[in-house]
């Protein structure tokens, strides 16, 4: 029997001793010796007939020799030494003994095999000198996943029968006594030639009978077997169905030759139509996401308003949408992006194809550089917003303001052109044109103090140009009108004091009385005006400290109404001390003040309007404190909530990063640990959404600082996408080192040493090396870079590999793939060429018909519509180039 030394086998002693063995123990079968005797009588046929011969009786027409020798120069294709043509028994015996050299010359050592009992015909050992011929040459090559030349023969049989019903197929005696093992091998590899669904392992001899007469007529396999003696013996020569089971495997080793070449292709084929597949998927991709930032941008680049608070505040309100509902999935859609960007460049490294290049401008690059503008208009856009909103807060304070002071002037000048225009005094008495003089004068007083209320309100129409309020036009109409008439007044106002004073000549009684009361009741009357606008002027503040202030200033005033109560008093004193006058002395008209419009009543009537505005002002101010109240309690509340979700996002990127840095327990661990965080972050999203809840209220209520906290919305917002994106990116990491080490069969012990080894070197956690800190990670596995020049060389050609754009920078995958392959094997572009060069036969090119023949349908056309024509010499019409399509695969042309 064959034993496990390939050449150095020695197939004779085995022989007689597996003889020897089973008759001891009771299992030598009489009846093999005759199945043996036929089988190999047969097979010795199959190939004497190639030289015109055979032989009849295998014990007697072996024996001088001349046979034997013929017989393995067919099998052999060698030519041996002349025999000797004499009919003595020393030139059988030499004869026999070239035949029993040449064998031992192949690596055989034949042990209890001589000569003599050839020519003396000795059945046995003749039998035992042909099986060791037919292990030899028919047996011995025949190696299915490196076993010996039976087991690899078993296995070869059992897979190619598996998929058949009633066959299983353990063993060389029992499992092909009913036939249909044959038959499956022949329907498995020409299903044109036998019907097996008609078949029944009832009718074992019919199957054999069907099996042995299909294989002689159509195989050219002669009958070896006998079906009655596989039928009659209770356990058949396993060395007889050997012999004849291989010349199955002989016969059909082209096909198995050529089914091997089809899986090859098939396999390369779905890695390349998948990774196609891949790349559409990311065009699309891309292609959406760009043409969406590019829809995006105007939008957030536009800066037109209506220059209205409300229009601003619904600007405001579109972008909160925005970043709630708009983004969102858009940020999902990026980290998808890349994530299937890393997979299929993993897929195309592993499988030795070129790395992928998208279309120009579809870059991840490119996506990434779009994502950063997105960014940026953001940032630019919001600033903007809030910007415009405080700058149209002031603008609709100021108009305000603008028609309050407007409104309080026109009512002051209301009637005074008329007055200025009126030529009373030609008819007073002297004392009335010297009442007359002094009310002018009082009224120049009264007109000076109301210069700065002018210029006030034309400076307050120059801001409100300047900040462009969208009603400017009004406001400069209104203002216009006030200046024109103000200098219409001062005009007026001059020539009536010329006037006066023409007359002053004249009349010269002064009414002491009136004049007091003139001049103290003007700049009461004048503090009285400005009083009471302080105390209905509109305010706005945005703090603690700013509402505190204007209280305190309020306390202040109240402090200084006793002092005004006085002086109130003493006017109206004045006052009725002239009515008492007037009543004594019986003075025509001496109860009009001829200095002064003002009269008690008015004193009165403004002192009492005064004493209601002060409560008020009280309850407007204390308003806008629980206001500042409500807003420091918002800020409080934001800040709270920042400060606790803040850390957290920081803690969970750490604790993703150390992650991503490997070394904690198997990738399967890292995974599992990583799609928990991944689950952690996205339930604690409520966060944050509750957070942009309050941060709403903060700008609704106008706030715009918080010393409460250093984080604002934004940065939150932005560390909470990039937690998700480095999750994602970890998770994508992981499961392509996960591929990598199941597709190379790289162990987990082996990822562990390249992952310590890239920490260890990469001391600031970047994920990446520096060429030194690369070379040295390089040696620290073992990796030999000698220092000379040649050193220097195979270093740079590393380094093109690993960092093919030029960054200055190698990272994990790259350096993971580096090592993967220098210790791995995966199918090459030769490999592919040696598989389509057996579907065509040797030929330097291959046809449509072969292509469609030999693989399935779909990659049948994939390959007939890439390949190129063949260009070749010998070529036929239809001829494709199957060595460009191959080369093409893995990037090592232009096709």
């Amino acid at each position: 029997m064959m034993m496990e030394n390939g050449l150095s086998m020695e197939y004779g002693d085995g022989y007689m001793e597996q003889e020897e063995e089973w008759e001891r123990e009771g299992l030598l079968d009489p009846a093999w010796e005759k199945q043996q005797k036929k089988t190999f009588t047969a097979w010795c046929n199959s190939h004497l007939r190639k030289a015109g011969t055979a032989i009849d009786n295998i014990e007697e027409d072996f024996r001088n020799g001349l046979k034997l020798m013929l017989l393995l120069e067919v099998i052999s294709g060698e030519t041996l030494p002349k025999p000797d043509r004499g009919k003595m028994r020393f030139h059988k015996i030499a004869n026999v003994n070239k035949a029993l050299d040449f064998i031992a010359s192949k690596g055989v050592h034949l042990v209890s095999i001589g000569a003599e009992e050839i020519v003396d015909g000795n059945l046995k050992m003749t039998l035992g000198m042909i099986w060791t011929i037919i292990l030899r040459f028919a047996i011995q090559d025949i190696s299915v996943e490196e076993m010996t030349a039976k087991e690899g023969l078993l296995l070869w049989c059992q897979r190619k029968t598996a998929p058949y019903k009633n066959v299983n197929v353990q063993n060389f005696h029992l499992s092909f006594k009913d036939g249909l093992a044959f038959c499956a091998l022949i329907h498995r590899h020409r299903p044109d030639l036998i019907d097996y669904a008609k078949l029944s392992k009832d009718n074992p001899l019919e199957n054999l009978n069907t099996a042995f007469d299909v294989a002689e007529k159509y195989l050219d396999i002669p009958r070896m077997l006998d079906p009655d003696d596989l039928q009659n013996t209770a356990l058949p020569d396993e060395r007889a169905v050997m012999t004849y089971v291989s010349s199955y495997y002989h016969c059909f080793s082209g096909a198995q030759k050529a089914e091997t070449a089809a899986n090859r292709i098939c396999k390369v084929l779905k890695v390349n139509q998948e990774n196609e597949r891949l790349m559409e998927e990311y065009e699309r991709l891309a292609s959406d996401l760009l043409e969406w930032i590019r829809r995006t941008m105007p939008w957030l680049n536009s800066r037109q308003a209506d220059n209205s608070l409300a229009g601003v505040q619904k600007k405001l309100e579109e972008y909160r949408t925005y970043r709630r509902k708009h983004k969102p999935p858009r940020v999902e859609q990026k980290a998808k992006l890349e994530t299937n960007f890393n997979t299929l460049q993993t897929k195309l490294r592993l499988s030795n194809r070129p790395a992928y290049l998208p279309t120009e401008g579809k870059t991840v690059s490119d996506i990434s550089n779009s994502w950063k503008g997105l960014e940026l208009a953001e940032k630019a856009f919001e600033e903007w917003l809030l910007a415009e909103t405080m700058r149209l807060e002031r603008l609709e304070h100021l108009a305000q303001k603008f028609k309050h002071k407007a409104d309080a002037h026109e009512d002051w000048t209301r009637g005074k052109e008329e007055m200025l225009q009126s030529q009373d005094f030609r008819q007073c008495k002297l004392n009335e044109l010297k009442a007359l003089k002094k009310k002018h004068e009082a009224f120049e007083s009264d007109l000076a103090a109301h210069q700065d209320r002018v210029e006030q309100i034309a400076a307050i129409a120059q801001e409100l140009n300047t900040l462009e309020y969208h009603d400017c036009v009004s406001v400069n109409a209104r203002c216009q009108r006030i200046c024109d008439q103000w200098d219409r007044l001062g005009a007026l106002t001059q020539r009536r004091r010329t006037a006066l004073d023409e007359a002053e000549r004249i009349l010269e009684k002064i009414d002491i009385l009136h004049l007091e009361f003139a001049k103290r009741a003007a700049p009461f009357n004048n503090w009285l005006d400005g009083t009471r606008e302080d105390l209905v002027d509109m305010f706005i503040v945005h703090t603690m400290e700013e509402i505190q202030g204007l209280i305190q200033a309020h306390d202040q005033f109240k402090a200084t109404l006793g002092e005004a109560d006085k002086e109130f008093n003493l006017i109206v004193n004045l006052v009725r001390e002239v009515e008492s006058i007037v009543k004594q002395h019986q003075i025509p008209g001496g109860l009009e003040n001829p200095y002064t419009t003002l009269t008690a009543n008015d004193m009165t009537r403004k002192w009492s309007d005064v004493r209601q505005l002060v409560p008020q002002r009280d309850q407007t101010l204390a308003n806008e404190l629980r206001k500042q109240q409500n807003n420091e309690m918002l800020r409080r509340q934001f800040a709270e909530k920042a400060n606790i979700v803040g850390p957290w996002i920081e803690r969970q990127m750490d604790a993703v990063t150390a992650i991503g840095m490997g070394l904690q327990g198997s990738l399967e661990d890292q995974l599992h640990r990583l799609k928990e965080y991944e689950q952690a972050v996205y339930a604690y999203k409520p966060n944050i959404e509750e957070l942009e809840k309050i941060h709403q209220a903060v700008q609704e209520s106008m706030i715009f600082e918080n010393r409460y906290t250093n984080y604002t919305m934004e940065t939150l917002r932005v560390g909470w996408e990039q937690l998700l994106t480095s999750i994602n990116r970890n998770i994508n990491e992981v499961e392509n080192q996960i591929l990598t080490r199941d597709s190379k069969g790289i162990s987990q012990e082996q990822l562990n040493e390249f992952r310590s080894s890239f920490n260890h070197f990469d001391k600031n956690r970047t994920g990446r090396l520096s060429p030194e800190e690369f070379k040295s990670c390089l040696v620290s596995l073992g990796y030999s870079i000698g220092k000379d020049r040649q050193g220097d060389l195979d270093f740079q050609r590393i380094l093109a590999v690993v960092d093919p754009n030029n960054t200055g920078y190698v990272h994990f995958d790259a350096f993971l793939d580096f090592m993967t392959r220098e210790s791995t094997d995966t199918d090459t572009a030769e490999q592919v060429i040696d598989s389509f060069r057996i579907l065509a036969a040797d030929k330097a090119y291959i046809l449509p018909d072969e292509l469609r023949r030999e693989l399935p349908p779909d990659q049948a056309e994939y390959c007939i519509q890439r390949m190129p024509p063949y260009k070749g010499p010998n070529g036929v019409p239809g001829a494709l180039d199957y060595m460009s399509f191959s080369t093409a695969l893995y990037g090592e042309t232009d096709l």
